[in-house]
């Protein structure tokens, strides 16, 4: 996909990491573990979890912010695994995840 389309994109380039060995399975665990922590994060901090964590806005929203970096990590890390064991090519995996958008009305 050619940025020049007129999408507006958030580009963020996450590494992969070093000393781990992830399965697909691991990496999808720790996925939804990370997803979890965002989501708890959300709740408690918003009260929404049944108990109220009093912190004040700018904090709360770090949290947020951090806990959403986390699952993005994850996220590339499972992408790395797709490719290297997989073999996903997922550059072509991005071109049909970016028409399925387009298809759905989300992007023109």
């Amino acid at each position: 996909m050619m940025p020049s389309e007129n999408h507006d994109y958030k580009v963020i380039s996450l590494p992969k990491l070093n000393g781990l060995t992830p399965t697909l399975e691991s990496t999808a665990l720790k996925l939804m573990e990370e997803a979890g922590e965002l989501a708890q994060a959300i709740g408690k901090f918003r009260g929404k979890s049944g108990e109220t964590v009093w912190m004040d806005e700018e904090k709360v929203v770090d949290k947020m912010a951090q806990e959403l970096l986390d699952v993005a990590q994850v996220a590339v890390s499972m992408m790395f695994v797709l490719e290297e064991n997989y073999d996903i090519n997922l550059k072509e995996k991005l071109e049909q995840h970016i028409a399925k958008l387009k298809s759905k009305g989300y992007i023109k």
